[in-house]
């Protein structure tokens, strides 16, 4: 599904925390949040681990919420996703995304 493409061009549908929302799996919730308050050193709880997808409505984490600079720009422009942002070739924000997801390039419809 198109729309499970975030701005990014990652795959929201292959995502934990969907997947654990989609699921109603409560272990892969705490799963999850485990793993992903270790990697970012922050004080992430099963709780926030919700999420359908970051432009669906609905759900989302707090960071894809809140935080997440490639949303709020996407919002603030109107892009539907990167890929389709006049700034795509040189932005810095999905650049950094891009670089270790090629797949994500694909999905947003460009080549490397």
């Amino acid at each position: 599904m198109k729309d499970m493409i975030g701005y990014c061009g990652l795959d929201c549908a292959k995502c934990d925390a969907y997947l654990a929302t989609m699921h109603k799996d409560q272990a892969l919730r705490e799963k999850t949040a485990k793993l992903w308050a270790e990697l970012n050193n922050a004080p992430i709880l099963p709780e926030h681990i919700n999420c359908e997808g970051c432009r669906m409505n609905g759900a989302k984490t707090v960071f894809c919420e809140h935080m997440c600079e490639i949303r709020k720009c996407a919002l603030k422009t109107g892009a539907a996703t990167c890929g389709d942002c006049a700034d795509f070739e040189t932005c810095r924000t999905v650049g950094a995304i891009l670089a270790n997801n090629p797949t994500a390039l694909e999905n947003l419809g460009k080549r490397g």
